[in-house]
C-alpha cells in the first residue's frame, strides 16, 4: 500500500482524476466535498497527505490549511493546495500559510503523482 490520501475538493471530476490516477499507483483515495467541517474530516481520517482546493463551498482552502498548521496532530502533514488561480499572490498566500507544495488548475496526470509521490516519500 503506497498511502492515504484525502483529497478536499468539491469538483467531481478532479476527484475522479485524481482518484483514478493515484488508486492505479496503490494509494487509498478518500474525498470530501466541502470547506466548513474539513479540518475535522482530515483529523477524523488521519490520512498520509491531503490534496485541498483552495477555492471550497463554505471555507477557504486557505484558512483550512492554517487551521491544519495550527493544530499539533496535523502540523507536520504534508498538504498538497490545488488552486485554478496561479498567480504569484497565491502562490504566496499558500506558502506563508504552510503548503508543502503548490499546484495550479489544469495540471497533468504526471505533475501529480510526482507530487504525491515526492511529499509522501519525504514523511516515510
Amino acid at each position: 500500500m503506497a498511502g492515504h490520501v484525502l483529497v478536499v475538493e468539491d469538483e467531481p471530476n478532479i476527484i475522479e482524476a485524481i482518484s483514478f490516477i493515484l488508486s492505479r499507483e496503490g494509494y487509498r483515495v478518500d474525498s470530501h466535498g466541502n470547506g466548513v467541517d474539513a479540518a475535522e474530516a482530515v483529523r477524523a481520517r488521519a490520512p498520509d497527505l491531503v490534496i485541498l482546493d483552495a477555492m471550497l463551498p463554505g471555507r477557504s482552502g486557505y484558512d483550512i490549511l492554517r487551521e491544519l498548521r495550527e493544530d499539533p496532530q496535523t502540523a507536520a502533514l504534508p498538504i498538497l493546495m490545488l488552486t485554478a488561480r496561479g498567480q504569484t499572490r497565491d502562490r504566496d498566500l499558500a506558502e506563508r500559510a504552510g503548503a508543502s507544495r503548490f499546484m495550479t488548475k489544469p495540471f497533468s496526470n504526471a505533475e501529480v503523482l510526482e507530487a504525491v509521490k515526492a511529499l509522501t516519500r519525504s514523511t516515510a
